[in-house]
């Protein structure tokens, strides 16, 4: 059984920027028709590029908007218009890992306790000191002292804040992941660092990884869905979709990958400029 699967799914959001002085705002298409299942221990990319609704999708697989058609299924159960209070108790196996993690991680609190928090709230330990021991075991499991859990996130950098960001959402040992871009604006070694983490996490979870950058997501996942102004273009296997590319949206997309192209024998050449230091 798929451990979540999208039949033909629909999300429009209101355009309130085209409110009237009365009434409520018109609702604009952002996703049309997505069909997509995703297998338990999988990992799938979405790409696309801006504004083509992948954050927008990533929010719908996991209910944190509502789909206005079409079905959504976790581990068999229809959870497309499920009502909050049925529908909390499946939020511990779903979590969402967002792009920007000082704005996700509450600046008043220490890492401690936003780890505790998720712990706490689905009764996973029984004490406060119970949750703060669990929590410096999350740090070390993503790669990071246990003395950070005395630490605000303002103290730490960009990367140390996303590997926060992950321990917080494998604490409650999730069914899917959905990570969205959560490499872009860190550096090239901080981005090697993060998915090699995330590598280690999707042999026991579900992931879903959304990225406008194909060469990540050649390395990181088993299929990739490519995303067009809200509809599914293309889908299938990593490797056949970028040997094979069939649509000429995704061709454009691996085309635009930057790939050494040097020219050959230029270690050679004798004309090449000679920067002279004093």
């Amino acid at each position: 059984m798929p451990l979540l699967a999208a039949r033909d799914l629909h999300l429009a959001l209101p355009d309130r920027s085209a409110r009237p002085l009365f009434g409520r705002p018109p609702l604009t298409p952002i996703l049309k028709g997505i069909d997509l299942v995703l297998e338990p221990g999988e990992s799938l990319g979405i790409v696309g590029e801006s504004g083509s609704g992948k954050t927008s999708l990533g929010h719908a697989l996991l209910r944190l908007l509502e789909p206005t058609g079409g079905t959504l299924l976790f581990e068999g159960r229809d959870i497309t218009h499920l009502p909050e209070p049925q529908l909390r108790p499946l939020r511990e196996g779903m979590q969402f890992i967002f792009q920007d993690p000082l704005s996700s991680l509450n600046p008043r609190h220490r890492v401690e306790d936003i780890l505790a928090q998720p712990l706490l709230a689905f009764l996973r330990v029984k004490t406060r000191k119970e949750a703060r021991i669990r929590a410096r075991e999350l740090l070390e499991r993503v790669h990071l002292p246990a003395a950070f859990a005395t630490r605000y996130p303002h103290e730490l950098s960009g990367g140390q804040r996303q590997r926060v960001g992950i321990a917080r959402a494998i604490a409650l040992k999730p069914r899917v992941i959905v990570a969205d871009e959560i490499v872009s604006g860190l550096d090239v070694s901080t981005q090697a660092q993060i998915l090699l983490l995330l590598k280690e996490l999707k042999r026991e979870d579900a992931l879903i990884f959304i990225s406008h950058d194909l060469s990540v997501v050649r390395v990181l996942c088993d299929r990739v869905l490519v995303l067009q102004q809200g509809a599914v273009v293309e889908q299938g296997p990593c490797g056949q979709i970028f040997a094979r590319p069939q649509h000429p949206y995704t061709r454009a997309l691996l085309s635009a990958i930057p790939l050494p192209d040097p020219e050959t024998g230029w270690i050679d050449r004798d004309d090449l400029p000679v920067e002279v230091r004093p």
